[in-house]
């Protein structure tokens, strides 16, 4: 993620509807995973900051390994491509994904058509609607997805526009000159953590038609994050 500099950065990300017992043993899979990785100096450090809810200091380490990685926004634009991904958070895809777990109420799912980059309307209000549901946090990461038809470069390409798409319809709706300083981009393409099916259960924005492990990758996973890194 630190390697590019292509576009824009970080994180947000889900969970399935799990027994409790058993989103506990994936997070603790995933954070014994990242805590083998991270000094121990880091470890000590984040394990400190005492909060509650969903920023566990597993999900902040991430989110500061991808924002110190790729970068909030800045005058030249930076980015993170799915290569860089899966080397900034020392995770596999699927440990990656269950870190974000205990997220589901915060996060919306854009879902965008085969081979498309651009918003529907109904994009385009789930946008504005997760965008409004701040809160205290700081920032707003966006994580786009391809479904592995078409090539690996095309898929690339396609997530790294969808989450452009997001950004472009921040900027455009509220013109607003902080937005470059908050919103994260992060693409995966179709090789770093593509989501189940189960995850078609989550607030998505074409929640009444069929949905299934090709749809829901077809999509940029987006919400605020209000963890202190």
């Amino acid at each position: 993620m630190g390697l590019g500099v292509l576009a824009h950065l970080v994180p947000m990300v889900m969970a399935l509807a799990v027994p409790a017992t058993l989103v506990s043993g994936w997070v603790g899979d995933a954070s014994e995973s990242l805590a083998a990785s991270e000094p121990q100096s880091a470890r000590v450090a984040t394990a400190s900051v005492a909060e509650e809810g969903y920023c566990t200091a597993e999900l902040k380490q991430i989110v500061r390994r991808v924002a110190g990685a790729c970068g909030l926004l800045g005058a030249e634009g930076r980015g993170c491509r799915p290569a860089d991904a899966s080397k900034v958070v020392s995770l596999s895809g699927d440990d990656f994904n269950k870190l974000f777990l205990p997220l589901e109420e915060r996060v919306r799912i854009i879902q965008y058509d085969m081979a498309k980059a651009e918003l529907d309307d109904a994009g385009r209000q789930a946008v504005e609607a997760a965008w409004a549901d701040r809160g205290g946090a700081s920032f707003f990461f966006v994580v786009a997805r391809a479904s592995p038809e078409g090539s690996v470069e095309k898929n690339r390409e396609l997530s790294e526009a969808r989450a452009k798409a997001v950004l472009a319809h921040l900027t455009e709706r509220f013109n607003d000159p902080d937005i470059e300083r908050q919103v994260g981009l992060l693409w995966l393409g179709e090789e770093f953590a593509q989501l189940e099916g189960g995850f078609c259960d989550w607030k998505r924005s074409r929640a009444g038609e069929a949905c299934d492990d090709k749809d829901i990758n077809r999509s940029a996973f987006i919400a605020w994050i209000d963890c202190a890194i």
